[in-house]
């Protein structure tokens, strides 16, 4: 079960890259973005503070190799490379030495290439890195399929935020009570027997236990519908 460690809700006109000025880096913690979010100054910010960094790289980026490392190309790297930034703003953004690698994703039938500071972890660990970088749009995809908001409560900029986070706050409870509790349901299923017995008084794990999810996934899908808490 995941949950997110950092929510930054902005309005549709603030760009992306800005909420990279809002994250707590903590020292020796990864962080994944993607290309949406190359800012060298801002990733410089990430190394300075003695965090890591994996990025997939932009296809004008300017990069000296410096060295090149061995790869098995069956692990589907393609290249390990180390080096410098050579474009004449960047490389006064980012001065240090970065990482790059290159990488065949035969699933998707995709080539990435990824930039990072870490220096010590293999290229194949790199790559799974960022393929964990998916988990946050399978959050996203959860929200939006089973915690629908079909009508807002206000048009306010608080109002808005109010009920995007009651929505996120949602989840986490969910998500902390199937891992809390192990009882092998789903988030979703535990999130549909919860909405039908809000006034019940039995403990959640014996109320899991006691209803059988057949006899609540036929319910209205309306229940699950934020407009109604």
């Amino acid at each position: 079960t995941q949950i997110p460690a950092f929510i930054h809700i902005t309005s549709a006109s603030v760009n992306d890259v800005n909420a990279m000025d809002h994250i707590v880096y903590e020292e020796n913690a990864y962080y994944i973005f993607d290309r949406g979010y190359v800012d060298f100054s801002r990733l410089y910010a990430i190394t300075q503070r003695k965090a890591y960094f994996v990025i997939r790289a932009k296809s004008s980026l300017k990069y000296r190799r410096i060295y090149s490392a061995k790869v098995d190309k069956t692990t589907g790297v393609l290249c390990d490379q180390t080096g410098k930034l050579t474009g004449f703003y960047t490389a006064k953004d980012y001065p240090e030495k970065l990482r790059r690698v290159k990488y065949y994703d035969q699933e998707s039938d995709r080539t990435f290439v990824f930039l990072t500071n870490n220096m010590e972890i293999t290229a194949a660990q790199v790559a799974l890195l960022y393929k964990n970088r998916w988990q946050i749009e399978l959050f996203f995809k959860w929200i939006k399929q089973h915690l629908k908001i079909k009508s807002f409560w206000g048009t306010s900029e608080n109002a808005v935020r109010i009920q995007l986070y009651t929505d996120i706050i949602t989840y986490c409870l969910v998500a902390i009570i199937a891992e809390d509790l192990k009882t092998g349901r789903s988030t979703y299923e535990i999130l549909q027997v919860i909405s039908i017995s809000l006034l019940d008084k039995t403990p959640v794990n014996e109320l899991l236990k006691k209803i059988d999810y057949k006899d609540v996934k036929e319910l209205n899908y309306n229940q699950l519908s934020l407009s109604l808490f």
